[in-house]
């Protein structure tokens, strides 16, 4: 993966595949056809564990890491992730603002001597209507309505990530700011499926 200042394609998508106790992402370059080019991460994460962790691997072999997402606490729905690359260094941290995120969902994205993002869902009355979804007791009926993230720093453009439409979650990420490392971008934006109901 290159995580120079100069990215080789701002724009990826994260697909998840159907798995019954483990999440599963492939994240491939977007193409300005809009078609997949190479895969750049595979990440899993189990479900219901104390501490959260995703890893991403180079391919759906996962052979090789590539870099880690991990919580600090045990089950903390404010908890901080730290995303360190396959020898342990730190890349980077996100976290979910949990007062702020009770009716519109907020992250904080930190990449250290380089960035320090805030994400926002885009349309607050999709996020009321997520969570007036959530109340509803059909937990096997997905919330199937498109919604989005607009990450800023200093009120420039950071990374938007935007979710399709479909009954698979899907969501195309356009990186806009060229000091922003595709691992910290990658990590985030899994971790707006993976750990959203957090």
């Amino acid at each position: 993966m290159d995580t120079r200042q100069e990215h080789v394609n701002d724009r990826f998508t994260v697909r998840q595949k159907t798995s019954l106790m483990i999440n599963r992402y492939v994240v491939t370059e977007t193409l300005p056809d809009g078609s997949d080019g190479k895969v750049l991460a595979f990440a899993e994460q189990k479900r219901m564990t104390l501490k959260e962790q995703m890893t991403f691997y180079t391919d759906e072999s996962r052979r090789q890491v590539l870099f880690t997402a991990a919580a600090r606490q045990i089950v903390d729905l404010g908890a901080s992730y730290d995303v360190r690359d396959a020898g342990g260094g730190v890349v980077g941290t996100f976290s979910k603002r949990f007062g702020s995120s009770l009716l519109r969902s907020t992250w904080e994205m930190d990449q250290p001597g380089s960035i320090a993002a805030v994400g926002r869902e885009r349309n607050r009355f999709v996020a009321v209507a997520r969570r007036l979804w959530g109340l509803v007791p059909l937990d096997f009926v997905p919330f199937m309505w498109p919604y989005h993230f607009d990450f800023t720093s200093d009120g420039g453009q950071v990374m938007r990530v935007d979710k399709k439409f479909g009954l698979r979650d899907r969501y195309v990420v356009d990186v806009q700011s060229p000091a922003l490392d595709l691992r910290l971008a990658i990590a985030q934006a899994v971790a707006l499926d993976a750990l959203q109901s957090r």
